[in-house]
């Protein structure tokens, strides 16, 4: 095992019948990075987390996940190096489960929590969910937290094992500018612990890249349109072909907003108005 590398994709490609979801995709990350997928409805940013984590099998290339290879090793133990937050997961709480339950659940990889739970594993659990500035949720049900605690108890479960790898799908789905907000402080929170793990956030909204995200994988139609540091990948020439329309990417404050250059229907059509 290679301790320089996490986990890598080499040469990969996905087809279903005469579609091409994924074509000739190389990555790699290494500890210490924070990776941002970027790329729009339908770029195969799924399909490459679902191939990552063992859920979809590629139809070629090689996968290495902390030095062993898909097909050769047993991917569901290695899946406990890997935290998830996503709306598949989401999905599968039951409505009567406390958030306490949900969070120490993590601990095997489990929905809910079956079986005995130590005193150990609750007071790790207790304690993740007051590191998320949400202590108070730890006996409540699933079904009466906000959309913004949800993700907080989300992240809370696949922290309780330690991860090495913390992969983020489109976690501000759903939430509104303040809960947003209040959940990428979060992260910033999490990042800046020696012990964070390293970080994949998928989205196709760049108001969503932190400063703390050192890295970008842009993808368009399958293919890898850049991969590298985010300061050489995130430009209004890479981001206009991701999306197929020309924009204009601005930044303030260490924060990045995309501005359409769209003709409207106010402007389309109009002559461009005299000097002076």
């Amino acid at each position: 095992m290679n301790p320089n590398i996490l986990f890598q994709v080499r040469q990969l490609s996905i087809r279903r019948g005469d579609t091409h979801i994924l074509r000739d995709v190389h990555w790699t990350v290494r500890p210490g990075e924070h990776w941002i997928i970027l790329g729009a409805n339908g770029s195969g940013k799924t399909s490459l987390l679902k191939a990552i984590t063992g859920y979809m099998t590629p139809t070629e290339g090689e996968i290495t996940l902390l030095g062993e290879e898909f097909g050769d090793s047993d991917w569901r133990e290695l899946r406990h190096h890997i935290g998830i937050v996503s709306a598949s997961i989401s999905l599968l709480v039951h409505e009567e489960d406390t958030a306490l339950e949900i969070v120490a659940g993590g601990k095997r990889a489990m929905i809910g929590c079956w079986g005995r739970v130590t005193r150990a594993e609750k007071d790790r659990a207790r304690q993740l969910l007051k590191s998320l500035r949400i202590p108070y949720a730890a006996e409540r049900t699933w079904e009466v937290l906000s959309q913004g605690e949800r993700q907080r108890v989300l992240i809370a479960r696949a922290l309780m094992a330690d991860p090495l790898l913390l992969i983020l799908d489109e976690p501000c789905a759903g939430l509104d500018p303040v809960a947003r907000e209040n959940f990428l402080s979060d992260i910033r929170r999490l990042t800046a612990k020696k012990s964070a793990p390293a970080l994949v956030l998928v989205t196709h909204h760049v108001e969503e890249i932190l400063p703390e995200f050192t890295h970008l994988l842009a993808l368009r139609n399958g293919r890898v349109v850049s991969s590298g540091p985010i300061a050489q990948g995130l430009t209004t020439k890479n981001l206009s072909a991701i999306f197929g329309s020309p924009l204009t990417l601005q930044r303030r404050s260490g924060r990045y907003r995309l501005k359409t250059n769209v003709p409207t229907a106010d402007t389309a059509g109009k002559a461009p108005a005299p000097p002076g």
